[in-house]
């Protein structure tokens, strides 16, 4: 019997019914859901800024010629353990001590948020805790011994990929009327008089000498206990301990709870150049900075 009816079904071409097909209803979107992710994962990005690493811009020439205008950074927040200036964003009170605190190391490239201010800076660390420092015309002393300090020569840097700037935008290499060049391949270049300087522990780094200056001569402090002592490598142009708050510097030694982390590598450049227009993308960034390391080496 069923044969039969199968067989009628096609004889006459009838369509076989179907089952009807019913369409899912569209569900309403989980806002409170929504927002409960982007809550966690402000969260999450906060909470890595705060307790492993950070980016960092560099918005002067005080730490020339190893930083420049335009890079970014990385800032690791571990290394000297955590204290109030962690958090991104400084809303919290001094608080004394840090949380598995450790003493930085001599030469060390740190972030530092001045007493009274919410503005990071970036110095390189001099002094530590009990040591007698002083500069005489220039040259650091430290426990009474002149930090060592190279021959002056000079180093070229690329000024914006070789761009001639206009001269509100010479700023960027204002190290004097003679500072900026023309390279014989027709590039700019910032020719920068430096001297290498050596610390007792045997880290090296090169700064920046200009001549005689305000902050050549610091008289000789003892850095206080739990305290460190920080300068720029632009010597002549950083408002660093030399300085007090007042003239935009930190103060003299700064306590250590005011480190907010150590800086790593560069991770890469902007120039400043370069708009919307896709033709123009080429200047927006600097070459070969990528990776460079903040460390400062070691004398072997």
């Amino acid at each position: 019997m069923s044969e039969d009816v199968a067989l009628r079904t096609q004889d006459t071409n009838e369509p076989v019914p179907h089952e009807p097909v019913i369409q899912p209803k569209k569900g309403r979107t989980d806002w409170a859901g929504e927002v409960r992710g982007i809550f966690w994962l402000i969260l999450a990005v906060l909470g890595f800024h705060t307790f492993i690493a950070k980016p960092f811009y560099i918005p002067s020439e005080s730490m020339l010629p190893g930083l420049l205008v335009g890079d970014q950074l990385v800032v690791s927040k571990f290394p000297y353990g955590w204290s109030f200036v962690s958090p991104t964003f400084h809303l919290l009170p001094f608080i004394k001590g840090r949380l598995l605190g450790h003493l930085p190391e001599r030469g060390d490239v740190v972030i530092v948020t001045p007493p009274g201010t919410e503005t990071d800076y970036i110095k390189r660390l001099i002094g530590l805790p009990g040591d007698r420092l002083e500069v005489r015309d220039g040259t650091v002393i430290l426990n009474g011994v002149p930090v060592k300090r190279g021959p002056l020569h000079y180093v070229d840097i690329p000024n914006y990929g070789g761009v001639q700037l206009p001269a509100p935008e010479r700023a960027t290499c204002d190290l004097g009327d003679d500072a900026l060049r023309t390279a014989p391949d027709g590039k700019t270049v910032c020719h920068v008089p430096v001297i290498t300087e050596t610390l007792p522990n045997g880290r090296h780094y090169d700064t920046v000498e200009l001549g005689p200056s305000i902050g050549d001569n610091y008289k000789e402090v003892t850095i206080p206990a739990g305290h460190v002592f920080l300068m720029g490598d632009n010597r002549d142009r950083s408002a660093d301990s030399r300085f007090s708050l007042a003239e935009q510097g930190l103060g003299g030694p700064v306590p250590w709870e005011y480190l907010g982390g150590r800086a790593e590598f560069i991770t890469f450049s902007k120039t400043g150049l370069g708009s919307w227009n896709p033709l123009t993308w080429g200047q927006s960034f600097r070459g070969g900075r990528a990776g460079t390391s903040l460390h400062a080496e070691r004398s072997q």
